[in-house]
């Protein structure tokens, strides 16, 4: 039984960064084996076991032979006569396809630690082809170690075309995409994972509203780099400060609402994202276009977007228009806004929601009125307000 370092951790060590997971691959080795070693199996088509005292993953050394469509239709070998090379000749990246042993001695067959130095991200071999996921996972790869100047090698990214265009994306689950998707938009430099998946048709099945409109794709790059702009990292390539909300719904600005809800629908985008990203939509426009702001216009907002109840959604909401405020422009209009006079309208919007907030509902039932004329005069109470604010 030999046991060895790969994946991961043996790429982010020779690039300098911090190793967050260790992934083991074990040769020579049995479930039987493993288990009576005091590991817990995890996997059954894929014999992976969990460390009994780190519960790191340890997968028996394996080879796979496409059977089917999608990323699940494999047939598995993890017999004991499976080498190490047959293993790594099955994974994405040759940066992936390094291992390391416990005297710390490289085993690079497919030269990984070349293209480390080239800064390529490359395909091991034609297998690559038989996973669809692997289209999203090196556009996540490239948007990740972007700023190493990492860029993907011609012929994977001609590979990467050919099964966008075959159409075996649409075989992977939403839950997957998103999960690539999710992680790439928290990198530091989100807007390359789309970029990339634009180069080589990859939008065009999940990402179809980006995918067939030049100005939507455009508008929610510029907005992604804003956030790249305003904000700072906490490292060089460690994620940046601005949330998944924001970061998805500035992907999302140029769409429509509708557009909006059809791509949250087909990612199965979680609510808490999809809220944000939707609100955004609705009320850009009224919020960031118009000269000055109307007091009935911050009033259907703070209805429609139920600010009363759910303030902290509300100040999520607003975090997520800074980006587009700063390069989103009405076509009758020229110029964009810039962060100071944003920040002027932030604190406006803020300070008018404070002011409907303080009126008493309690005050306007003991004036006498019942049913729905409480909501009326709540509604007229509460413009009055932000009106007396805005003069």
């Amino acid at each position: 039984m030999q046991v060895y370092l790969v994946g991961g951790a043996v790429r982010d060590t020779l690039l300098g960064r911090t190793v967050t997971e260790r992934d083991y691959v074990v040769v020579g080795a049995t479930p039987a084996q493993m288990l009576a070693k005091g590991f817990t199996q995890v996997g059954k088509d894929f014999p992976v076991f969990l460390h009994p005292k780190t519960s790191e993953e340890y997968a028996l050394a394996r080879t796979e032979r496409k059977m089917g469509s999608g990323y699940t239709g494999f047939e598995c070998d993890a017999s004991t006569s499976v080498t190490l090379e047959e293993d790594l000749k099955r994974r994405d990246l040759t940066v992936n396809a390094i291992a390391r042993d416990q005297d710390g001695e490289l085993i690079d067959p497919y030269h990984g630690q070349q293209d480390l130095q080239n800064k390529v991200l490359r395909h091991v071999s034609e297998a690559f082809s038989e996973d669809p996921l692997r289209v999203f996972r090196v556009a996540r790869f490239a948007t990740r170690y972007a700023y190493l100047g990492f860029t993907i090698a011609e012929e994977t990214l001609s590979l990467m075309t050919a099964m966008a265009k075959s159409g075996e994306l649409t075989s992977l689950s939403a839950e997957r995409v998103w999960q690539e998707t999710k992680r790439s938009l928290l990198e530091a430099t989100p807007e390359v994972f789309f970029k990339t998946l634009k180069a080589c048709h990859g939008l065009d099945d999940w990402f179809a509203e980006l995918s067939e409109s030049e100005s939507a794709f455009d508008t929610g790059i510029q907005a992604l780099q804003q956030i790249q702009t305003r904000t700072q990292p906490q490292n060089q390539g460690a994620n940046y400060t601005a949330s998944i909300e924001v970061r998805f719904a500035a992907l999302c600005s140029g769409l429509s609402h509708k557009q909006v809800q059809q791509l949250c629908k087909r990612l199965k985008v979680q609510n808490t994202v999809s809220d944000i990203a939707e609100m955004v939509s609705e009320h850009k426009a009224s919020l960031i276009n118009n000269d000055k702001l109307e007091a009935e216009t911050l009033l259907t907002v703070f209805n429609k977007t139920d600010a009363w109840r759910r303030p902290e959604r509300f100040r999520l909401f607003l975090n997520a228009l800074l980006p587009i405020a700063l390069q989103f422009s009405d076509p009758k209009q020229t110029g964009t806004m810039n962060s100071s006079h944003w920040s002027e309208r932030e604190t406006l919007i803020t300070q008018a929601l404070v002011a409907a907030n303080a009126v008493d509902v309690q005050h306007i039932i003991a004036q006498g009125f019942k049913g729905p004329e409480i909501r009326e005069a709540l509604n007229n109470a509460k413009l009055e307000k932000i009106s007396a604010l805005l003069c």
